[in-house]
């Protein structure tokens, strides 16, 4: 069983004591189906299975050291890899398209408005919209985004080129990896993975590179860019965190998934008299909204938690266990990591599982309120009148939580917020790391999984070493969860950061650990990691920056792995990927592409020894700078 030394399945009290009772009550759970795999097929551990055609499944052995349509155990392990990202790739450009979307419906006293217009400006001059008229550009740009997914594969991307560093543009060119639209680059990268397309691993790699770049500036940043026009711009405030947020006497909606726009408009009628005054009149305390995974990480990035938004309850591990607390009326599930065994869950718990995204499929689950910009604020009163009409049925249930840890974290922490803390300039960061006080910073971005260790083991540890050497990190992702809920993004944690950074958090009354969002914002911190490299004068692969995967898990990761790569980032990450069977494609990525990108995977299972060879890195960068 996936589990920590002590023998328990997570580092987190709150989820161990939840697991324990499931398995009381005779539940079955993520962790418990994890044990249920025992061992894997070693043919699908190292990539070197495919079934993608009629003639298979091959196998590649020394006997048979080709498949049937005579594919290399590179060319397969790659193949298998890139069609990988493109699903990847086709999430984030759903989430992106929804967003883009909901943008066209922003108006003034609406559901949805604008926030902060510098967003919108500096997004329409990257694809060349005028500012004027004003009112009109929240529809007009909107419609200029969703043009710019389906750019033709074969003409630049504005978007890379408004956003990337000129150094990287330049390398990318020489490369042939210069994207286009993304919607029509994952289109080639899709194509290029049917049988007998395409079977040479470094064409399939370079396609995995390019991919990688058109998600982050593509996708991402515009993504990100329309979420701060319409929310707010994060900026660091208290937060609270871990299954404890969940009080069973109120009436508690959460919030579960990637996309923000449902929980930001239940967030906004919840805090109405109106809908107070309903929940009370069933019974309740209140109505409540409670933030699940990376749509909770998205609100609590933007929202002041208070008695009605609560906070966050963790990663995507925890899910089922906020339900099983029996605490919860309303799950309601946006686009992605929703578990298909939920609705089971919700039914023994009484909890409506409701869709409010068409990507959604779970057997058994309620019927859908599928978000729809332009009726969200309906929509958002349909979720709370059936949340207040299924609490009395819950309550009466009479399976309440024992009681459980709540933590506190400081969330909020972009570009903006961090140039905010520093003066409006990077100059004080990039004094601090000239002088040795901070060695270098670290991105950590990852899911969490159970393939090696207990839920977030490795990911807490290889933060809290880092912290420990004077690595200031920045969190996004699940494994920003992870940290939140540990405890490493609360400003007591500097007692656990090396006398530097601690200095540092003391100075400018930061946690060592700063919360930069969701894997959604790879593309946001690729942007502050190229103005650090325009400030110093050097291309990116000359900092002392190193990226961190700790436990990723599903296809978003690996094409943020490949766009850290192609940005020219050491990544480290774990657990091992499916390529070890391909000894060419393994040297590619992790030996030979320092001298292409820049970039470097480096493959490590230990979270010291992880440690370790960052530093190395690090401190050969500094080395190399002269610092």
């Amino acid at each position: 069983m996936a589990a920590t030394d002590t023998g328990r399945p997570s580092r987190h009290d709150s989820v161990n004591t939840m697991v324990e009772r499931a398995r009381a009550a005779g539940e079955d759970t993520v962790f418990d189906r994890m044990e249920a795999q025992g061992k894997r097929c070693t043919f699908c551990e190292q990539g070197i299975r495919c079934s993608l055609c009629s003639q298979g499944p091959c196998r590649i052995t020394a006997k048979a050291p080709r498949g049937v349509c005579g594919i290399d155990a590179d060319g397969m392990a790659m193949r298998n890899f890139l069609l990988q990202n493109t699903m990847g790739t086709a999430t984030y450009i759903y989430h992106a398209n929804e967003v883009f979307k909901t943008l066209a419906e922003a108006q003034p006293g609406g559901t949805f408005e604008v926030k902060d217009w510098g967003k919108l400006e500096t997004l329409a001059g990257a694809v060349g919209l005028d500012v004027e008229p004003k009112d009109t550009l929240p529809k007009r740009l909107s419609a200029a985004l969703i043009a710019e997914l389906a750019r033709d594969h074969k003409d630049p991307s504005p978007l890379v080129k408004a956003f990337a560093p000129a150094p990287r543009q330049k390398a990318w060119e020489e490369l042939g990896i210069f994207p286009g639209g993304a919607l029509q680059e994952n289109t080639v990268a899709t194509a290029n993975c049917l049988t007998n397309v395409n079977g040479d691993y470094v064409s399939l790699a370079l396609k995995g590179l390019r991919l990688g770049i058109a998600t982050a500036y593509g996708v991402q940043v515009p993504l990100e860019f329309v979420q701060d026009a319409l929310f707010g711009t994060p900026a660091p405030h208290a937060i609270k965190t871990d299954l404890g947020i969940i009080d069973g006497d109120y009436v508690n909606i959460a919030v579960n998934g990637h996309e923000p726009m449902m929980g930001a408009a239940l967030i906004d009628a919840a805090r109405t008299e109106a809908a107070q005054a309903k929940a009370t009149a069933a019974g309740a305390k209140g109505l409540r909204v409670v933030g699940s995974i990376e749509t909770g990480q998205e609100l609590v990035q933007r929202f002041d938690v208070d008695d009605v938004f609560v906070g966050i309850t963790g990663n995507w591990l925890s899910e089922e266990l906020a339900v099983a607390t029996g605490g919860l009326d309303v799950f309601a599930a946006d686009m992605n990591c929703t578990v298909p065994t939920l609705a089971d869950t919700c039914h023994r718990h009484g909890t409506l599982l409701v869709p409010v995204s068409d990507l959604i499929g779970v057997p058994g689950m309620d019927e859908g309120v599928i978000f729809d910009a332009a009726k969200a604020a309906d929509q958002a009163q349909q979720l709370i009148d059936m949340a207040i009409a299924n609490y009395p049925k819950r309550k009466a249930m009479g399976n309440g939580a024992p009681e459980l840890r709540t933590g506190d974290a400081v969330a909020g922490f972009s570009t903006e917020s961090i140039l905010g803390a520093l003066g409006g300039s990077l100059d004080p960061l990039l004094d601090v790391i000239k002088n040795g006080t901070l060695k270098g910073v670290a991105g950590l971005v990852s899911c969490t999984t159970l393939r090696d260790s207990g839920q977030d083991c490795m990911t807490v540890e290889i933060a809290k070493e880092l912290i420990r050497n004077d690595v200031l990190v920045l969190a996004m992702g699940c494994g920003n969860a992870a940290v939140q809920v540990a405890g490493l993004e609360a400003p007591e944690a500097a007692e656990l950061a090396g006398p530097g950074l601690k200095a540092v958090c003391e100075l400018l009354g930061i946690p060592p650990v700063l919360s930069f969002g969701t894997c959604t914002d790879t593309g946001r911190i690729m942007v502050l990691v190229g103005a650090i490299a325009d400030a110093l004068g050097v291309d990116v692969p000359a900092l002392p920056v190193v990226a961190t995967a700790p436990e990723y898990m599903e296809q978003k990761a690996t094409i943020d792995a490949m766009a850290a790569l192609a940005f020219g980032l050491y990544t480290h990450v774990n657990p091992v990927p499916f390529v070890t069977g391909a000894p060419n494609l393994v040297k590619l990525v992790t030996q030979d592409l320092p001298g292409v990108t820049g970039g470097k995977l480096a493959v490590e299972t230990d979270a010291k020894e992880a440690v370790a060879a960052m530093l190395d890195h690090i401190a050969t960068k500094r080395q190399a700078l002269g610092i």
